[in-house]
């Protein structure tokens, strides 16, 4: 079995957007930059307009700011490197031949850096100003301000965008080569996928009040499946606007021996899989030995995929 390129980085980590955070409030500046600017459309689902390229790629669809919808909040991403100030609305995607609407969980790993930090960061503000339309403190109502990244009430109070910080970890037994395993689980809440097809991933869940994300990983991996860990290690972190998560991602190493001990609210199936059982599953030609059942991995846009995808590779710490 050949191993895989090392992937670099985690798909929505990638971008070359200049935030130029120091010209959210220069209200002059803004407004010739909007004039002159480029502009992403998401909509209420989340999703934009791309093209595919004749590469395998896909490339998102901006317009002049002249085109955008003209009753639509404009958020500020940043600046392209060229200079160009890129935007940011939320509005129903208009039709165009050549072109189709899609999420940034279908399309994240095939953007380019730019795209892919365009995307995600509009998909997070998207999620954000949808949600807080009112302030959770006052429940007065309120508007954007500071370019989108700001929400005030009608009292003056302010609210920024809000980053909920998670962890996720694929657990391996640190053996090298194609007899290394490691621990995937099924979400009790998945649904089952078409042709009868289980998705199994890594562990995850929010790190808690008071809490590091190293202890959270431990605690999660004791209550999801009930084994110890021997070793962790970081390996890389990305935006997951689904609504609003920053995915800390790590490797840990534990002995598949220990007994698996599963909480049946949060995780109803959870199994060792050999390098070559994953390899099948990202091929799409995995059967469960004992049930019969197809079993899949997530996403490739998900940091759960790239933590896969290095472990398969051999590129763990």
């Amino acid at each position: 079995m050949s191993s895989p390129e090392f992937p670099a980085t985690p798909p929505l980590a990638r971008s070359t957007l200049d935030r130029s955070a120091v010209r959210r409030r220069d209200e002059a500046w803004l407004a010739e930059a909007w004039s002159q600017g480029l502009v992403l459309t998401v909509d209420p689902r989340g999703r934009a307009m791309v093209e595919d390229r004749p590469d395998g790629g896909v490339g998102l669809v901006l317009v002049p700011a002249v085109d955008a919808p003209a009753d639509a909040e404009h958020w500020f991403l940043g600046v392209d490197p060229d200079g160009t100030a890129l935007w940011a609305v939320a509005a129903a995607l208009p039709e165009a031949e050549g072109v189709r609407a899609a999420s940034l969980r279908d399309v994240g790993h095939l953007l380019d850096a730019r795209d892919a930090g365009l995307f995600t960061t509009a998909a997070a503000l998207a999620n954000w100003h949808a949600s807080h339309a009112f302030s959770p403190r006052t429940g007065l109502a309120t508007t954007a301000v500071e370019a989108g990244w700001v929400r005030r009430d009608t009292d003056g109070n302010d609210m920024w965008p809000r980053t909920d910080p998670a962890m996720i970890v694929l657990v391996h037994d640190g053996v090298a080569g194609p007899d290394g395993r490691c621990l995937l689980g099924h979400n009790a809440t998945w649904p089952v996928g078409p042709d009868g097809v289980l998705r199994f991933s890594c562990l995850a869940g929010y790190v808690e009040p008071g809490e590091s994300a190293e202890a959270a990983v431990l605690r999660e991996v004791a209550e999801e499946v009930g084994i110890p860990l021997s070793g962790l290690s970081y390996a890389g972190s990305q935006s997951w606007p689904f609504p609003g998560s920053l995915m800390l991602g790590f490797h840990a190493v534990a002995d598949p021996a220990q007994p698996i001990r599963l909480d049946p609210e949060e995780i109803d199936e959870a199994h060792w899989f050999t390098r070559d059982d994953v390899a099948k599953m990202i091929a799409g030609g995995f059967v469960h030995p004992e049930t019969g059942v197809r079993m899949s991995l997530p996403m490739r846009s998900s940091i759960a995929f790239y933590l896969i995808e290095t472990w398969l590779g051999g590129f763990t710490r």
